[in-house]
C-alpha cells in the first residue's frame, strides 16, 4: 500500500497544480528515487483519459553528458525536444537527485552554455501547464541535517496543504505589490531600493513548484540601488557560495563579494548582461516551511524571507530582463528585517503588519 502522503500528493499534482483534462499530453520527467510518486501520477493520468509520455532520468547521465559533450552539444537545443514541448499541454518534472553535488566540479561555463541554448525550450514549456516537485532523499536529507524519516515529514507537511485556502491569504499581498511602485528592503548590511511600477504581482499558490508559497514580481530592469547582503548559502550546481553581499547602480551589479566561493558568482556574473540585473523579487509565505535546507525549491518559501534572483526575470509579470541564470538568493528578515511599499512598512522582524 503506497504511503497515503503519496497518494495524496499524487493527486494535489494532477488535480490541483496542472488540472490535467481529458485527452491532453503530459510529459512526466521523474528521477529514480521518485518513482513512488511518479507511478501514482502516472496512474491518475490514465484515469483522466491523458496521455503520458515517460522521461525517467537516470543518475549519473546528466554528469557523463557535461563531462564529454562538444561545444556542438552543449550549444545546440535537441529538435526533438522542442517537437516534444510544443505537442504538449502540460510538464511535470518530479525531481530527487541521489548526488545533489553530481555536477559540482564541471566547469560552470559549460552548464550556463547549455542553459542558454535551452532558453526556447523553456520559454516554449512555460507557455504550457507545469510542475516541478522535489522529492526527498537520503542525499538532500544529509544537506538538511536531518534524517530521511524527518525529511519525508517535513516535505509531506509543505506539500499536503490545502492550496486553494494558502491562495487567498497570499491575495492581499499579491494586491500590495501589484499596485506598489517602489520596494525598499533593510536588514543587516542591507538597504537596497528598486521599482515594481506597471509590473504585475504573482501569488504562487501551488499551480507551478511544489511547495509553492510565495508571492513575486519582476522589478524594473534599471531601478536597483544600493546593497543587500544575503543569509543563507546560494548553490550553484551543488557548490556554495556564502555571504554573498551586492551591489547595485541603476539596476547593474557594480560590485560583490563573498567569503566561499567567490569565483563561482564571479562568473555567473559575466555569463551574459542580463546576469547582473534583478529578474525576480519574492517573499516567501508557506508556513510549514520554516528553516533552511539546502534546497531552493523550499527554501525560498521559507516565511519571514525574501529573495532576489540575478537573472532572467518573468515575461507574465512584466519582466523584460533575459539572461542565462536564474539564480535565488535568500535573505532572512526575521532578524530585525524590515519591508517598505511605496514608504509604508508591511513586514517587520518577518512577521507582516497587516492580516492575511
Amino acid at each position: 500500500m503506497p504511503d497515503p502522503r503519496i497518494l495524496k500528493l499524487a493527486q494535489i499534482i494532477v488535480n490541483h497544480s496542472t488540472s490535467i483534462k481529458k485527452r491532453e499530453i503530459v510529459v512526466l520527467r521523474f528521477d529514480e528515487d521518485a518513482k513512488d510518486l511518479a507511478l501514482e501520477i502516472y496512474k491518475l493520468i490514465l484515469k483522466k483519459d491523458a496521455e503520458a509520455i515517460l522521461k525517467p532520468s537516470i543518475e549519473g547521465f546528466d554528469y557523463a553528458f557535461y563531462e564529454n559533450a562538444q561545444e556542438s552539444h552543449l550549444k545546440k537545443l535537441m529538435k526533438v525536444d522542442m517537437i516534444r514541448a510544443k505537442t504538449a499541454d502540460a510538464w511535470i518534472y518530479l525531481s530527487a537527485s541521489r548526488n545533489r553535488a553530481e555536477l559540482s566540479n564541471i566547469d560552470t561555463k559549460k552548464v550556463t552554455m547549455r542553459a542558454k541554448a535551452n532558453e526556447p525550450l523553456n520559454e516554449e514549456i512555460e507557455k504550457k501547464k507545469w510542475l516541478v516537485c522535489e522529492y526527498p532523499t537520503n542525499s538532500w536529507a544529509q544537506d538538511a541535517e536531518m534524517s530521511l524519516e524527518e525529511l519525508e515529514d517535513f516535505v509531506f507537511s509543505a506539500t499536503n496543504i490545502d492550496w486553494k485556502e494558502q491562495g487567498k491569504k497570499q491575495e492581499k499581498l499579491k494586491h500590495i505589490l501589484g499596485k506598489g511602485k517602489a520596494v525598499r528592503i533593510t536588514a543587516k548590511d542591507t538597504d537596497i531600493t528598486f521599482s515594481i511600477r506597471g509590473r504585475k504581482a504573482i501569488s504562487g499558490d501551488g499551480k507551478d513548484n511544489m511547495p509553492d508559497g510565495e508571492v513575486f514580481i519582476s522589478p524594473v530592469e534599471d531601478s536597483a540601488n544600493g546593497y543587500i547582503t544575503f543569509s543563507y548559502p546560494a548553490i550553484m550546481k551543488g557548490k556554495e557560495v556564502h555571504n554573498i553581499k551586492l551591489e547595485f547602480s541603476k539596476g547593474e551589479v557594480i560590485d560583490f563579494s563573498a567569503t566561499k566561493n567567490e569565483d563561482i558568482l564571479k562568473e555567473c556574473l559575466a555569463i551574459d548582461k542580463g546576469a547582473k540585473r534583478l529578474g525576480e523579487f519574492g517573499i516567501g509565505m508557506n508556513p510549514k516551511i520554516t528553516k533552511f535546507t539546502k534546497e531552493l525549491l523550499f527554501d525560498e518559501k521559507i516565511i519571514g524571507t525574501i529573495h532576489l534572483a540575478l537573472g532572467a526575470g518573468f515575461p507574465e509579470s512584466g519582466g523584460k530582463n533575459k539572461s542565462g541564470i536564474h539564480w535565488d538568493m535568500i535573505t532572512d528578515m526575521r532578524n530585525n528585517g524590515k519591508l517598505y511599499i511605496d514608504g509604508k512598512l508591511i513586514q517587520k522582524n518577518g512577521k507582516f503588519t497587516f492580516k492575511l
